[in-house]
């Protein structure tokens, strides 16, 4: 069963032939071949009677078109957060919008089909929080969040040319590890944020303050995490894509492109304020 870290990618039915109401027929030259790359693999099994035509396939052009408009929506909703959300709601707004977006992720994770409703929801809400911290972090390092975004589509790019370049291949084990520590980092995070809800800490001082050896050791940890799901979930789609998923799995697989390139641009942004202090 293919399998991406990612949490929108990895739900069990995004590219499977596990969904009854694709037309496959679960399980038909599964493994036949030496796994999913072979011509018995679970895409090309016969489809059940009359519901042949019924679903096209999901191609590469349609992820790079439904990410770009992910992208695009979250872009606006950031640019209208940062200029018409008052500075003094600037940290509701960004709890807020965070919290919604991790009930979105979950939400998109838990249904059997995805949504594009709620894929649009993610990132309209995933960008008033991109737009709020951005403009702290630009308040205190002039021309940073230019910087961050150049960073992120620079290594998101590198990472997508090295995969294609050095033909990475991705194995179970390797996945394994990438899976396992993506999930303790985020745990790890998210009992940091809400300590920082808490007023545990100095929200102010982790974005000014002095910058240790191990908050550069746990940004750049967060960094490489980023880029090595990104490989994850260029293999998936690229798997997805040759099995012929359904084409409505865009949709999820730019949901999760998205999700870690928001990740991996926080990062990056972190990592330079480190720099720059």
């Amino acid at each position: 069963m293919l399998r991406s870290s990612n949490p929108i990618l990895s739900k069990k039915d995004a590219f499977t032939p596990a969904a009854p109401q694709y037309g496959q027929q679960y399980g038909q030259g599964y493994g036949q071949q030496g796994g999913f790359g072979g011509p018995q693999g679970p895409w090309t099994s016969t489809p059940a009677p009359g519901q042949q035509g019924v679903q096209g396939r999901m191609t590469l052009d349609d992820v790079i078109t439904k990410t770009a408009v992910t992208l695009g929506i979250l872009v606006v909703t950031a640019a209208l957060a940062w200029n018409f959300v008052p500075d003094s709601l600037y940290l509701p707004a960004m709890i807020l919008s965070a919290v919604v977006g991790l009930v979105a992720v979950v939400l998109v994770s838990a249904r059997r089909t995805v949504s594009p409703a709620l894929v649009v929801v993610y990132a309209a809400v995933e960008g008033v929080f991109i737009g709020m911290i951005s403009k702290v972090f630009e308040s205190y390092y002039e021309g940073i969040v230019a910087q961050a975004v150049v960073a992120t589509f620079f290594a998101a790019g590198a990472t997508l040319a090295a995969y294609k370049i050095f033909n990475i291949r991705v194995t179970a084990k390797f996945t394994k590890i990438v899976v396992i520590s993506t999930v303790a980092f985020a745990g790890l995070m998210l009992v940091n944020f809400v300590l920082a809800i808490a007023g545990v800490g100095n929200v102010r001082g982790g974005i000014v303050g002095p910058v240790s050896g191990l908050s550069l050791l746990i940004s750049a940890v967060a960094i490489v995490l980023a880029v090595l799901n990104l490989i994850l979930d260029f293999d998936y789609v690229e798997r997805g894509v040759e099995m012929g998923a359904p084409a409505n799995e865009s949709w999820r697989a730019a949901f999760g492109l998205t999700v870690t390139m928001v990740w991996l641009y926080i990062e990056l942004l972190r990592l330079i304020s480190y720099i720059r202090r």
